[in-house]
């Protein structure tokens, strides 16, 4: 496997455990919530501080993982108790985290490479193919249960879950939750396969996830075989080697934003006119 191919399916895969993230408030709650963009960081730069203190890389990836879900504790409060849009709320908390990523260790930038990671028992790939299908099982199962039916329904129709009884704001903070937890996550992972944390790394993460999302709803559109979470991970692969083809064709690296813009326009478009189609064939 080439050296370029190699990382391409490391990030796709770092990207994919963002993109169940993403899928959970896009595709099931309906929420536009961009305070990912701080989560995401987040996790790195939290990672970073409890291993710059000594503390094992396992234990800094989980706490990196339950700073997310803090942070999507503050996107629930500020969009359910203190009534302000979704999309304001997660650019308030993005907006916020901001300045905590940078108070966490003092800097914008922290160099890790010589600090211990998860990778280095089995290797990067091994871990991150198992930590990928760990998530996915796990979230699988979770939908599969009560409270993930009652997390789809209030997504789908919150009166109807009020109707049952059940308070749906429940399920939106679960949601929230879980979702920049696993964000983080990701954040976490990312920091340690590059070997640094950067403010800047959090910025169009976004367009990333949602771009994995959009590309994995155009895999075998019609078949009910893929679940959501597959199509999300097959998405993010699908992704970052589009990204890393361009950059072997001879674009620059710098270019990678106008990139990502132009895969997500492509395939909104390729989406809409087939949806068209099939309407106007109906």
């Amino acid at each position: 496997m080439s050296g370029l191919l190699q990382v391409t399916i490391e990030q796709g895969l770092i990207f994919s455990v963002l993109s169940i993230g993403v899928y959970i408030t896009y595709k099931i709650l309906d929420f536009p919530d961009l305070s990912v963009e701080g989560t995401f960081p987040l996790g790195a730069f939290v990672f970073a501080k409890f291993i710059l203190l000594g503390v094992s890389p396992g234990t800094a990836t989980l706490m990196a993982l339950l700073a997310g879900a803090a942070g999507g504790l503050v996107t629930y409060t500020l969009n359910i108790r203190f009534r302000i849009k979704a999309i304001l709320a997660g650019i308030l908390t993005m907006t916020l985290l901001y300045s905590v990523n940078l108070r966490i260790n003092g800097k914008s930038n922290i160099g890790l490479s010589s600090f211990e990671t998860i990778f280095d028992s089995f290797g990067k790939m091994t871990v991150l193919i198992v930590v990928v299908f760990a998530v996915k099982l796990l979230m699988d199962r979770f939908l599969k249960s009560e409270t993930g039916y009652l997390l789809i329904a209030t997504g789908d129709n919150e009166t109807l879950v009020k109707s049952l009884g059940q308070n749906s704001d429940r399920y939106k903070m679960m949601g929230l939750m879980i979702s920049n937890a696993l964000v983080a996550l990701s954040g976490a992972l990312m920091a340690q396969s590059q070997g640094f944390v950067d403010i800047t790394m959090g910025n169009s993460i976004i367009v990333v996830a949602l771009a994995s999302i959009i590309i994995g709803d155009t895999v075998m559109q019609r078949s009910s075989i893929l679940k959501g979470t597959t199509r999300a991970i097959i998405g993010a692969v699908a992704y970052k080697m589009i990204g890393g083809l361009a950059i072997e064709m001879g674009l620059a690296p710098t270019d990678l934003k106008a990139i990502s813009a132009f895969i997500v326009i492509a395939f909104l478009a390729y989406n809409n006119m087939k949806t068209s189609k099939l309407k106007s064939a109906a």
